[in-house]
């Protein structure tokens, strides 16, 4: 059975794409979660204009992503741990801890966009990278002190 998708479906394609996939496939779980057509003539005109209705969207949360991402790069964030011995922190910074402080200043970002490489664990400073949209990512500086 051939159904246009109408989003990114992991393992079997890309928006707009028309994919053959199990009649039970499209009818129990395609269909019902809204993320395909059926392939009919009439579907890829409904398909088209919702297309373009997205891409508007998508447009319009880019340049807001790029705004954000313009005003993290000149924000430094400082958190203060508690340190043990040889500057060593009691537990790590984690992103928690960053989207707090960031929603202190007034972005409300969530913490699964915070993206921190390798476990924070002593003083100092560190770079941090913030996923804000699919194409667009800030890096942001962060300042980890002692809470004495």
């Amino acid at each position: 059975m051939k159904v246009i998708l109408r989003q990114d479906v992991v393992n079997l394609g890309i928006m707009g794409s028309t994919v053959n996939v199990k009649p039970g496939y499209a009818r129990n779980f395609l269909i019902p979660r809204e993320l395909a057509y059926y392939a009919t003539p009439s579907a890829l005109r409904a398909f088209e204009v919702e297309k373009k209705q997205y891409e508007k969207l998508r447009a319009l949360e880019k340049a807001d992503a790029e705004q954000i991402a313009i005003q993290l790069a000149d924000l430094q964030i400082s958190i203060s741990m508690k340190v043990g011995e040889e500057g060593k922190l009691y537990g790590s910074v984690t992103n928690q801890m960053v989207a707090q402080e960031l929603s202190l200043r007034g972005f409300e970002i969530d913490k699964r966009h915070i993206l921190i490489d390798e476990p924070i664990k002593s003083l100092g400073v560190f770079d941090v990278k913030v996923k804000l949209h699919s194409e667009v990512s800030s890096n942001l500086k962060i300042w980890v002190i002692s809470e004495e």
